[in-house]
């Protein structure tokens, strides 16, 4: 990307206030616990991480001998400041590595940091260098530049476990990778993640908001996820399905513009419908890509969103059941579409 257009992006993300949204040690190992058998002979590189401070670093310097890692890197953005009292190295961006030994960090890492002859954007030459190097990258990116960062890491090729808000899955791009199996949710959701540390003149909203016995100021905002392509247990466990369509057809309303059911809770799934099925995008939580298969996104047949009566539900992503249940009231309704629809001289692939 040039770098013209990569300056244009983060002056977008200095406007975001959830781009200082820093995350807790505890819901890294919280995350991370699941994933210990992936980092063996790894390079990680956290490229949104001043080593100084990230909870991040902190996780994977801590637990480095365990994990077997072969390097890590973190490496941290400073913003440009134009004006004449505001010069020299402080404003350049920097990165820190670490391999494992003790003289490493039994001193102020300040000592060792590396600076970048720039500002240290993970757009830049310089960190796209050092993310060549790397195996898997793990951090909280900037939400604001969600898409730009994870194109990025697909470019690449690298494996990743990074913190995103829920409506990421909302993005053409992110669904893409989930469709295509390319990218999948991690453990933990929502509540999962417990909150973000702020800066301290960011306001304390919400009924969780707190000061922690550290004296970080944590924000839970419980709308964010983690988005991977680490294989994890999750994404193969089966969702138990106990409802039925056939019978409670009342309970499963069609929709205006696309031959489909809707659903409102992925608990409500039925197991003998194998049509196309609307479900919340809270589903990818739970989505085990051998039992469904992804169809869509939100639009209908005539590319709006999905309606029933008129209304549109919140966004829905289409499915279908790769082991439903045969149901011979099933059969008889498709032959019986099949029919009406060769006497009016149309024919259709059911």
């Amino acid at each position: 990307m040039a770098r013209n257009a990569s300056n244009k992006l983060l002056q977008k993300a200095k406007k975001s206030k959830s781009d200082e949204f820093y995350t807790q040690l505890s819901d890294i190992e919280s995350e991370l616990q699941h994933y210990k058998n992936h980092f063996k002979d790894k390079v990680v590189f956290c490229n949104c991480d001043d080593a100084r401070i990230s909870n991040f670093f902190k996780y994977f310097s801590s637990n480095f001998k365990e994990l077997g890692l072969k390097k890590l890197i973190a490496a941290c953005y400073q913003e440009k400041k134009n004006d004449l009292f505001n010069t020299g190295e402080s404003e350049n961006g920097f990165f820190f590595e670490y391999t494992g030994k003790e003289s490493e960090t039994d001193k102020p890492i300040s000592n060792d940091i590396i600076y970048f002859k720039d500002d240290g954007d993970f757009l830049s030459l310089e960190s796209i260098e050092l993310l060549k190097q790397s195996d898997i990258v793990v951090t909280n990116p900037p939400f604001s530049l969600f898409r730009e960062y994870v194109a990025q890491l697909v470019k690449y090729d690298k494996k990743f476990l990074i913190i995103g808000n829920i409506n990421a899955i909302t993005y053409k791009e992110i669904f893409k990778l989930i469709k295509e199996n390319k990218a999948w949710l991690g453990i933990n959701l929502g509540r999962g993640v417990s909150g973000f540390i702020v800066p301290d003149y960011y306001e304390l909203y919400g009924t969780e908001a707190r000061i922690d016995s550290f004296g970080n100021r944590i924000v839970s905002p419980n709308n964010c996820l983690w988005l991977t392509n680490l294989d994890n247990f999750k994404r193969h466990e089966d969702i138990e399905l106990t409802k039925k369509y056939f019978g409670n057809e009342s309970n499963y309303p069609k929709y205006d513009n696309y031959e489909g059911i809707n659903v409102d809770k992925t608990e409500d799934i039925p197991l003998d419908f194998g049509g196309c099925i609307g479900v919340p995008i809270t589903f990818l939580h739970k989505f085990n890509p051998d039992q469904f298969e992804l169809i869509k996104f939100r639009k209908g047949n005539d590319d709006k969103d999905l309606s029933i009566d008129g209304k549109c539900p919140y966004f829905r992503i289409l499915i279908k059941n790769k082991r439903a249940i045969k149901n011979p009231q099933e059969d008889r309704e498709k032959a019986s579409t099949q029919q009406q629809l060769h006497a009016s001289g149309d024919s259709v692939l059911l």
